[in-house]
Formats: C-alpha cells, sequence, structure tokens
C-alpha cells in the first residue's frame, strides 16, 4: 500500500489518542416509600445538598472509594509520626492574610 499523494515522506505524523478520564454513569431505580421520599428530599435540602448526592456520597462510602474516619486517622497518624521541626515558630493570623 502506497502513501497517499502530496504527503511529504520526510514528514513524521504522529496519531496520539489522548488520555481521559472516562466516567460512566447508569441510571439506578430505587423503590421507596413515597414519605420517606419526601423526608429525605427534606433533610438533604437542609444539608444543602439534593437526594441525589447523598444517595451517591453514601455508596461510594459503602464501596470504600470515600472513607473519611481512614484519610483523618491517616492524617493523625501522620501528624504524630511527622519528623517535621518548626523551631518554635508558629502561625501568625496577621501574618497569614497580610496582602502582599
Amino acid at each position: 500500500m502506497g502513501r497517499p499523494s502530496g504527503i511529504d515522506p520526510r514528514r513524521r505524523v504522529l496519531t496520539r489518542n489522548p488520555c481521559a478520564r472516562i466516567i460512566c454513569s447508569i441510571n439506578l431505580t430505587l423503590s421507596l416509600d413515597d414519605e420517606v421520599v419526601q423526608q429525605a428530599r427534606r433533610r438533604a435540602k437542609a444539608m444543602g445538598k439534593s437526594v441525589n448526592q447523598l444517595v451517591r456520597e453514601y455508596l461510594e462510602q459503602l464501596a470504600g472509594k470515600s472513607d473519611r474516619e481512614a484519610h483523618i486517622a491517616e492524617l493523625g497518624e501522620l501528624t504524630r509520626n511527622s519528623t517535621g521541626n518548626s523551631r518554635g515558630w508558629k502561625f501568625n493570623r496577621e501574618e497569614i492574610h497580610e496582602r502582599r
């Protein structure tokens, strides 16, 4: 098979497929009592979230994707075992918020 006419044989043509994060979503049907749904909507609204968001977060936690307690425990462990030395320096609120 020959080269298409009009293409310079000295020119390299690289084809790259960029890496992409593919997010697959599925529809999930749940059977719930109307009163349960209404109460869930009220509580979600009070939390500033949607029922969908709460269910998603719960399922992610259940699947082990987002385990806040484990992250908090890990941070505590890292803090306790830190070998860093601040040499007595402490955060100073005015210094942190100083505009430069």
